[in-house]
């Protein structure tokens, strides 16, 4: 398996993400934007950990402590501040600070996913 739909639904994903929070920070909301960036967030992140485990013949893309297994654990921790921020609505500064979280983490995934790859 390549690492080219991992790296197309994490970056599709980061991209669409940053598009989000402009339109927060407009003070606009589209429901179906959100949809689609959780599909792809939670899709690059099932595609990375299947080409973490490796293939049935053994061949595994990483090797242990590397940058894609790092990656990996800052996806779902991004994942679940996003789950986070956006039952926290009532409290508005809550929520920033979890939005901002959210955003910060899932940007250093990606970064230390194409680090990763780079080396490749």
């Amino acid at each position: 398996m390549t690492p080219t739909p991992v790296v197309v639904l994490l970056t599709g994903s980061a991209l669409l993400g940053l598009y989000l929070l402009l339109l927060y920070l407009r003070g606009e909301r589209k429901q179906a934007l959100v949809a689609l960036h959780l599909l792809l967030g939670f899709g690059g992140l099932e595609t990375l950990v299947m080409l973490l485990h490796g293939t049935p013949d053994g061949a595994s893309f990483a090797a242990p402590g590397s940058f894609a297994k790092i990656a990996a654990g800052l996806f779902a921790v991004s994942a679940f501040s996003g789950f986070i921020a956006a039952l926290a609505r009532r409290s508005p500064l809550a929520a920033n600070v979890v939005l901002g979280t959210h955003v910060t983490v899932g940007l250093a995934g990606v970064a230390l996913l194409l680090a990763g790859l780079s080396s490749l």
